[in-house]
């Protein structure tokens, strides 16, 4: 602990992200990225932004991005923010939309990053237990708040929400921001972007990370009532004028006008997603229903870290969380058939 920290570091709990070893040959399925390379039309756009105009600085206001995420929701670009990843427009959102005198709200199996912010902006938090089945229950959250986020699907169980559920919770809350972190919405779930004209409260995160395989570059949404946009926007402009280089921009706006590859990389991990489920229901493991671009599943006689740890030996990287509820799951990442074909024989030698 250094003598110069301001006081409130040497309390802080960081987030620890998945492993991301430099060993080469390694099959992957720990961190959540797509399979599938990126739109080839993002990558000319890419390509065509590295020139003598980066001496300049990117638009601040991101307009061709907001426009084209604008676009293709059918919103109008007031309803559009955008961030350096997503869990940067989380953050946003904690430091501008949760400072409340009344706790957050969020499952207490869900995406750790959350408590995390919790502790760098000093928010109280209350944890709200899922039920028996991992499943969020809608009552749980008619109670007093200063606001409530939880992942859809959630992160790391899968489980998807249904839209309607989803709705119950905003009504029941008018007071306060809903905020529903769609990180995999694209794998299974129908958006709950379709409500923010309906709902002030209802602010909707999503990132180009995962559906349509651009985690190395860093591009997170957030859409919703033009009045929240503007609180985050506030935020951002005393942070970082410039969240999104050139690049950045460019490549993101042309993997949402590509629909194409997006349905056709997205449709392939839902397809190997469903042959992985059955393959591992084979081999003695229950599986939760999944609408992401991973499963979660617990053998029904083997530790989950001790299967973790055999996988790797292997050369297989999954990823396991050592807490309450969930020690004896695997979270594992869908990947090419290739992979997931190895996953499963890999599993085979182990159990």
């Amino acid at each position: 602990m250094s003598k110069f920290w301001s006081p409130f570091v040497k309390n802080l709990v960081p987030y620890v992200p998945g492993e991301q070893p430099k060993i080469e040959r390694l099959v992957k399925l720990n961190t959540n990225e797509n399979p599938y390379g990126p739109s080839p039309k993002a990558i000319i756009a890419m390509q065509a932004q590295i020139s003598d105009d980066l001496r300049l600085y990117p638009d601040p206001n991101c307009d061709v991005l907001k426009h084209a995420v604008a676009d293709y929701y059918s919103v109008g670009p007031q309803y559009v923010f955008v961030g350096n990843g997503s869990d940067e427009v989380l953050a946003h959102a904690f430091h501008g939309l949760f400072q409340h005198d009344k706790p957050l709200l969020f499952p207490d199996i869900s995406y750790s990053f959350y408590p995390v912010y919790c502790g760098l902006y000093g928010i109280e938090q209350q944890p709200v237990a899922l039920d028996e089945n991992f499943q969020i229950r809608v009552q749980d959250y008619q109670q007093p708040n200063g606001g409530i986020i939880f992942p859809n699907p959630n992160a790391p169980t899968g489980c998807l929400l249904e839209l309607d559920k989803v709705e119950q919770i905003v009504q029941a809350n008018p007071n306060s921001v809903v905020l529903v972190d769609e990180a995999y919405i694209d794998f299974g779930g129908e958006s709950a972007i379709s409500l923010v004209k309906k709902y002030d409260n209802l602010l909707v995160t999503q990132t180009l990370s995962k559906s349509r395989s651009l985690a190395g570059l860093r591009v997170g949404i957030a859409v919703g009532h033009p009045d929240l946009i503007e609180g985050l926007e506030r935020i951002k402009n005393s942070f970082n004028s410039y969240p999104l280089d050139r690049a950045a921009l460019a490549g993101a706006a042309a993997a949402f006008a590509d629909a194409d590859h997006f349905h056709s990389t997205r449709n392939k991990v839902i397809s190997s997603r469903e042959w992985v489920v059955e393959e591992l229901a084979a081999l003695g493991f229950e599986v939760l229903p999944s609408a992401a671009n991973f499963v979660f599943a617990r053998h029904k006689s083997r530790d989950a870290q001790e299967l973790a740890a055999a996988l790797r030996e292997q050369g297989v990287l999954v990823r396991h969380f050592a807490k309450p509820r969930i020690e004896q799951f695997l979270r594992i990442t869908i990947g090419t058939d290739e992979q997931n074909q190895t996953l499963i024989d890999t599993l085979k030698s182990c159990i």
